[in-house]
């Protein structure tokens, strides 16, 4: 027997997405659109990361402070976090399955003019373009990863993260091989990987917009020993706490780990981009893992697990020495990372005919904590030390402790 659906009395007469209603979990994934929603994650998210892996360059060239370092960041995740629950509230009302090739353009273009940028409000215009395509590529395109699960939502939205973590991986290996010797001016290049993104997901679209039907939507009902719309408002809040300990500390690592090894060990800016690449590979492949063991022993017990069992790890890296660090950002990557799949799926169950929002809402928040967090941290380390930061980085994994208040939902068939 298939999971009920749970419809809004407003959605009535909205389009309903025919294969994540109608098409039976036996089916099995679509293997092909995963890749290719997959594979233009990564290349998504490996544009992206190359604003952060330029930091240095921009530091040195335009005598930043790190408080505008933060500031970039902010820039660039500030419009991904306030458009993206708007795109996902609007496309649930109406999908629109070529927005993700359109959206793709608007990176493309921050690209063009990060490359020529000379001034620093300039700089900022052009994250925030890069900021506005990630708004609009990620509510739809987890909703397309769902379409392809074939009933293995952990699974897939693994899959899809999967691309996402090992493209912002890619970011600092680019940005050493590429952008450190060539300067500046080599980002347009970039420009390319943007185009090929368009195409994919132009094709992608083209499978996506059959699957998409106007028709009377079923009663409003509420699936049998499901939590009260009450503790649904409690563990999405919950969530977003759980998501915030995660995401902030990866911000951290992200964004200043370069910096920290270089004032504290004296490594040169490129090696210290390979050692951030290490980090955010650990990252990517923590990420796949997460999904389908959620599918297989439960979400809130990879949630507890992955945030709760970094702690000990994060809270030795500040006293550890250059190759112990690298060991220990490795751990945490592994861990650490592989609570986003069961997160973002635990509350697309929540509330499952709100799905393009709720994804809008956490990817959202995802991007909105990671760039207000290194504005704060940027600020902090201005004010003491980058070492300072990450002594008090290293507690955030204890918020873990309020996954207790998630509640248990109904078994489904996995």
């Amino acid at each position: 027997m298939n999971k009920p659906v749970v419809v809004s009395e407003e959605t009535l007469t909205e389009p309903v997405v025919v294969s994540d209603v109608a098409a039976k979990p036996s089916a099995g994934p679509a293997y092909i659109v995963l890749a290719g929603i997959s594979f233009s994650h990564f290349l998504n998210d490996t544009m992206q990361s190359l604003i952060a892996s330029v930091y240095p360059i921009l530091k040195d060239t335009y005598a930043l402070d790190f408080a505008q370092i933060g500031m970039i960041t902010l820039a660039f995740q500030f419009t991904a976090s306030l458009l993206q629950p708007v795109v996902g509230h609007y496309t649930d009302k109406k999908p629109q399955p070529y927005s993700l090739s359109i959206g793709m353009a608007s990176t493309f273009f921050g690209l063009l003019l990060l490359s020529v940028a000379q001034q620093y409000l300039v700089i900022l215009i052009a994250a925030a373009f890069v900021g506005l395509g990630s708004a609009v590529f990620h509510p739809e395109s987890a909703r397309i990863a769902r379409l392809a699960s074939g009933g293995r939502y952990g699974f897939a939205q693994s899959v899809f993260q999967l691309g996402g973590s090992f493209g912002t991986s890619m970011g600092p290996v680019l940005a050493a091989l590429i952008v450190v010797p060539f300067g500046q001016g080599s980002i347009a290049w970039f420009s390319s990987i943007a185009f090929l993104a368009i195409l994919i997901l132009w094709r992608i679209g083209r499978w996506y917009a059959p699957q998409i039907a106007t028709k009377k939507a079923p009663p409003v009902h509420t699936q049998p020993g499901g939590p009260s719309s009450r503790r649904v408002a409690v563990a999405l809040l919950v969530l977003v706490a759980l998501l915030f300990s995660k995401q902030l500390y990866v911000s951290s690592l992200s964004s200043y780990y370069i910096f920290y090894l270089i004032d504290r060990f004296g490594v040169s800016t490129q090696t210290a981009q390979i050692y951030l690449f290490v980090f955010l590979a650990a990252n990517a492949v923590g990420a796949f893992f997460g999904g389908p063991l959620g599918d297989r022993f439960g979400r809130k017990i990879v949630i507890w697990i992955s945030i709760l069992g970094a702690l000990p790890f994060t809270l030795a890296l500040p006293y550890a020495g250059l190759y112990a660090s690298a060991v220990l950002s490795v751990v945490i990557g592994l861990i650490i990372s592989s609570t986003t799949s069961s997160i973002i799926v635990f509350a697309q169950e929540l509330v499952p005919h709100r799905f393009g929002m709720i994804s809008g809402v956490f990817f959202g928040v995802a991007f909105g904590i990671g760039g207000l967090g290194a504005a704060v941290l940027g600020k902090l380390a201005d004010h003491t030390s980058i070492a300072f930061v990450y002594q008090v980085c290293a507690y955030l994994p204890a918020i873990g402790l309020l996954a207790v208040f998630l509640p248990r939902l109904p078994q489904h068939r996995r």
